[in-house]
């Protein structure tokens, strides 16, 4: 006489109730990437335009170049006001490639000049020019900065 073996109806469905149990607490976790993947991107995006700051500010400072002399990198003129990039798309936005997924609003040439790129509302960096008394003459009061807000990532 052969037996048979194998599972009852009632453990398959009880196995099937727990992976649904267990499937409900782990899919919250797991179910919204992009929040992370935005934020991410903004953080990749300040990251780069510092980078690309200390970059043209260490070429002009090796050129031996005045402070409002543009730089060239990997064959892109880079304006430059106080001795970084200026706030607008001939300055930072050219020296850290900046892609076309980012709205950028505001700036300008002068130094204090405040450029914002945007991703979606309330998840933007900003890139603030470098300041001095006088654009372009010495001493420089306040370097380039870079803020992130990403409370609506």
């Amino acid at each position: 006489m052969k037996r048979q073996t194998g599972f009852t109806l009632i453990e398959l469905i009880m196995v099937i109730v727990i992976l649904g149990i267990l499937s409900a607490f782990a899919l919250p976790r797991f179910a919204d990437f992009g929040a992370q993947a935005r934020t991410a991107s903004i953080e990749a995006l300040a990251g780069a335009l510092r980078s690309s700051t200390n970059i043209a500010h260490a070429q002009q400072l090796a050129n031996g170049a005045t402070l409002g002399t543009a730089v060239v990198l990997e064959g892109t003129s880079i304006t430059m006001v106080n001795g970084y990039p200026t706030a607008d798309a001939a300055g930072i936005t050219s020296a850290a490639q900046v892609s076309a997924d980012y709205t950028p609003s505001g700036g300008g040439a002068a130094g204090a000049s405040v450029l914002t790129y945007t991703l979606q509302t309330n998840c933007t960096v900003t890139y603030t020019a470098a300041t001095a008394a006088a654009d372009n003459t010495a001493p420089i009061t306040s370097a380039p900065v870079v803020a992130i807000t990403s409370s609506g990532c």
